[in-house]
């Protein structure tokens, strides 16, 4: 033996030591994707498919989501049992669809039929990624369609709930025609006045999201769900560059103006009974809950404002010293009083004027203007549109809101929801109170011009009546509009001119600090405007206004309102037009 080896430190050989473990039964637990704990399914299941470690969303099965949103035992399939076709042969193709019909239960990837809730009775259609990552192919394509002509002949509301790769890649271009085939389905059913409520889960991409998962009247997404039409890895290997944080999530899409509300899982039922009831004549739910029950901005759960109940029924009088300083009022101090901070703005009429108020968000195009606060409320049972242009009460607001200067996506936002309220014949409510819209390069650069002249031209005809009150500032253009109305109001301390006074002076006399002379030429209080016919209403407000002792303003308004509703409502669409347009037609 060599002396080195003499000390050679010697191995012990490894034995590998199997250890049982308990074996977990199949299904028993899951895996959360989004913080990687392995939790209970049961644990899951009770808490709405959510993991009871971070509150991630597991994937819902059809028949899970239908029972999680109508009521109990009230679901009847239609156009079960179609054949899956096989147009470009694809070998395999027809085993693996046989396949996953064995192991689902499930005929295709969306499951169709009809369903109350809460009393209303609605079509729905549901997808399931379990079925080929819920890919639209021929039949898919055709249950959608089935079912949305259904429900046009048989006037119901429409629920689509959207999770998709997109087109079926087996079926070529007969996948692609798909996209065609709901959307023009679609397009009837909305024809005839009917809603369709698109709920967007994870994940909805590729032609599903081209086509009926975004042609809602309302569409809504449950946090984090990734929604786009190219795919995050698409993209990347596109542009050849890293993605941003939450690009492509529900809360980007809300941002950017192409969805309405983002709801929780748990809440999603009392928003789909919400709108329904926000849709119909028929009251069959009162939802009264003053509280909402999720952290989620812009939800769209049952939150009532003030009660018709609790309001007054004869107006609160004002001082006579209140009146007779008021009357004495310069037109520039009248200026300076619109422009107050203390003064309440548009938000806050919507919450002491109208009940359930639901925010809708966004104009689909671009982004979601937060200077204009729109969507659909009640006013003493009936259904109305309410829109608002609003500043803040301090800078923080008011930065947020842009200090009430709308941008041309508000203005989209505001002709939109026009637009679904002449659909669904709701009387629109306006509430100007800017200084004009915003002339920043950005505004420009997206159409500024063109979103004003839109709502003009389309506001001249819409064919339910348009009331609009000028609560504050009324500036120019961006003020108008939302003024092409049946009938316009001014509380008495507001204003509405052709631009500010300070911009008049100088440019009629270059010289800016005329303004007070100029608010005087410019005829621009409600007193002046009444006197030319411009405006048919003036409601008077205390000297010292502020949100404290709004009420007999806002009792006032309500009376008035209660008043054109029911005169308006006497009149057929054509002679509420011709009305509208005879009043712009005489200046």
């Amino acid at each position: 033996m060599k002396l080195d080896q003499l000390f050679k430190k010697r191995k012990k050989p490894y034995v590998t030591i199997k250890v049982s473990s308990p074996e977990v039964p199949n299904g028993y637990a899951r895996k959360c994707k989004n913080c990687g704990a392995v939790v209970f399914a049961e644990e899951v299941k009770e808490k709405g498919y959510c993991c009871p470690k971070c509150n991630g969303y597991f994937r819902m099965h059809a028949m899970r989501r239908i029972q999680a949103v109508t009521d109990e035992g009230s679901f009847e399939p239609w156009f079960a049992g179609m054949t899956t076709p096989n147009p470009l042969e694809i070998e395999g193709y027809e085993q693996k669809v046989e396949k996953l019909r064995a192991k689902t239960g499930l005929d295709e990837a969306v499951t169709t039929g009809s369903a109350t809730i809460a009393g209303h009775k609605v079509a729905i259609a549901v997808c399931d990624s379990r079925f080929m990552m819920s890919s639209m192919g021929h039949i898919v394509g055709e249950k959608i369609t089935k079912t949305v002509e259904r429900a046009t002949d048989e006037g119901l509301p429409v629920i689509m709930f959207a999770c998709s790769g997109g087109a079926r890649m087996q079926e070529g271009m007969i996948s692609l025609m798909q996209m065609a085939k709901t959307a023009a389905a679609l397009k009837r059913h909305s024809d005839k006045g009917n809603l369709y409520i698109s709920v967007l889960t994870d994940p909805t991409t590729g032609g599903v999201t081209a086509s009926f998962a975004m042609l809602g009247d309302i569409i809504i997404a449950e946090p984090g769900a990734l929604i786009g039409f190219a795919g995050p890895r698409v993209i990347e290997q596109t542009i050849g560059q890293k993605l941003p944080e939450g690009f492509q999530r529900s809360e980007f899409l809300l941002e950017h103006g192409f969805i309405d509300a983002i709801v929780e899982r748990k809440n999603m039922k009392r928003a789909m009974i919400r709108l329904l009831e926000l849709h119909s004549d028929n009251n069959i739910v009162s939802l009264t809950s003053n509280k909402a029950e999720s952290a989620v901005p812009n939800k769209l759960v049952p939150v009532s404002t003030t009660s018709d109940d609790s309001l007054p029924k004869t107006p609160i009088p004002y001082s006579s010293s209140d009146d007779g300083a008021a009357n004495e009022l310069t037109a520039w101090e009248r200026v300076l009083i619109s422009r107050n901070n203390d003064r309440p703005v548009g938000d806050d009429y919507i919450k002491k004027i109208f009940t359930d108020f639901a925010e809708f968000h966004g104009d689909r195009l671009f982004g979601d203007d937060k200077a204009i606060v729109g969507g659909v409320a009640k006013f003493n049972g009936q259904n109305v549109t309410v829109i608002a242009q609003c500043k803040g009460h301090n800078t923080k607001e008011n930065i947020k809101r842009n200090f009430g200067m709308p941008s041309p996506e508000g203005y989209r936002k505001a002709l939109r929801l026009m637009r679904q309220a002449e659909k669904f014949n709701r009387p629109i409510i306006c509430f100007v109170d800017t200084p004009g819209a915003f002339c920043g390069l950005e505004a420009e650069e997206r159409g500024q011009g063109e979103a004003i002249a839109r709502n003009l031209w389309e506001m001249s005809s819409l064919k339910v009546p348009v009331l609009t009150v000028v609560i504050g500032e009324g500036g120019s253009g961006g003020a108008l509009a939302m003024a092409v109305s049946n009938e316009v109001w001014m509380l008495q301390n507001s204003v509405y001119s052709i631009l500010s006074p300070e911009g008049y002076a100088s440019i009629l006399w270059k010289d800016s600090s005329r303004a007070k002379e100029a608010a005087t030429v410019m005829k621009m209080t409600a007193g002046d405007l009444k006197e030319l016919g411009i405006v048919e209403k003036v409601l008077e407000e205390p000297q010292v206004y502020t949100v404290d002792n709004m009420q007999a303003v806002v009792n006032e308004l309500r009376q008035n309102i209660s008043k054109f509703l029911e005169k308006m409502k006497h009149m057929d669409s054509d002679k509420i037009v011709e009305d509208r347009y005879k009043r712009f037609r005489k200046y």
